[in-house]
């Protein structure tokens, strides 16, 4: 659905991934995998179509396939530590701030690949609330595309997977989004090619409200 296109959805609970989404942190993910992989000897630009959406040792899987998983790990710490220290130019997606202040007393949970430390620095450098619920990167055992981070946010808010509607940039995301049964809005411009049910350039075109039954309404303007 063109983000031209206006729609009506409605749902008990929202489930929102961070980066792309709500924040804005393309600077430094490109600035620290950039180092990595000229570390590694790879091509930063043919990295950096793969490190959206997953977690670090996930994606140094994928482009190292024979490396032990236990130095994936070892360097995925070392990275997240390095993106953690570096917040030059995290932003708030156009739209967050206005879209976060009209969840405050409506059910939703971030699930986030990032761990909590660097949760909670990007939501802070870009000045937006941290979801109570929220489930990061310490808390599960499998990496997006699994769908398991948005399995255990909606069972943490007590909704059914169908109820929920996920918010995602990224390909790995909105993969994750749909194994886990639910529907997805895509947000931003890389998330127009992975076929989300409804696609926004950013959070300004959307509005969130209470019905009178619980459940929220989520207007796609054009």
């Amino acid at each position: 659905m063109p983000a031209t296109t206006p729609a009506t959805l409605t749902a008990r609970a929202l489930l929102l991934d961070m980066d792309g989404t709500l924040v804005n942190s393309d600077a430094v993910v490109e600035r620290c995998w950039r180092r990595w992989a000229e570390r590694q000897g790879l091509d930063g630009d043919a990295v950096l179509k793969v490190v959206h959406g997953r977690q670090g040792y996930a994606t140094m899987a994928v482009l190292l396939p024979d490396r032990p998983m236990d130095e994936n790990h070892a360097d995925n710490r070392v990275m997240l530590a390095e993106e953690t220290a570096d917040l030059d130019g995290v932003v708030p997606v156009p739209g967050a701030p206005a879209f976060m202040a009209a969840l405050a007393k409506l059910p939703h949970a971030l699930v986030t690949s990032a761990d909590e430390a660097l949760a909670q620095a990007r939501m802070g450098a870009a000045a937006l609330p941290v979801p109570e619920t929220r489930v990061t990167a310490e808390g599960v055992g499998a990496s997006k595309p699994d769908p398991e981070g948005f399995l255990k946010g909606a069972a943490e808010l007590g909704f059914a997977p169908a109820d929920c509607i996920v918010f995602e940039d990224s390909e790995a995301g909105i993969q994750a989004g749909r194994a886990a049964g639910m529907r997805i809005v895509g947000v931003g411009p890389r998330a127009a090619a992975f076929a989300p049910d409804v696609h926004v350039a950013d959070l300004t075109r959307l509005r969130v409200e209470p019905a009178a039954d619980g459940s929220i309404t989520l207007t796609v303007l054009p």
